[in-house]
């Protein structure tokens, strides 16, 4: 195949890409949704659940200890984000999605939503 047969086959899967992401719109895989819509990588998305991971082992680790003001684990989470991502949409993907719901909560109470 040459280089310009290979160029318009990307052209045309990311415009399929595209008008699936408009079909699925209205499911509740919202962070499967941001995932596609923005581009991650198969490594960047394992980096970020392995994250949250640590991230809620973390919240309850102090929430254990008595801490009641998590707003520094929120700005750690915030700078761990890929460029590509916001941590309102992040956050909100993933309760809509059912994806470390505790975490995900507390974390909200940091943002504008």
């Amino acid at each position: 195949m040459k280089n310009e047969e290979i160029a318009e086959k990307i052209k045309m899967l990311e415009f399929h890409q595209k008008l699936l992401l408009k079909m699925v719109e209205g499911s509740s895989l919202k962070f499967y949704y941001l995932i596609i819509d923005r581009s991650l990588t198969e490594v960047e998305v394992t980096e970020f659940l392995q994250y949250c991971e640590n991230l809620t082992v973390e919240f309850k680790k102090q929430k254990a200890e008595g801490f009641v003001y998590f707003h520094p684990l929120f700005d750690e989470f915030q700078l761990f984000l890929q460029p590509k991502m916001d941590a309102e949409e992040v956050i909100f993907a993933c309760l809509e999605q059912g994806l470390f719901v505790p975490l995900m909560q507390e974390l909200k109470k940091y943002t504008k939503l």
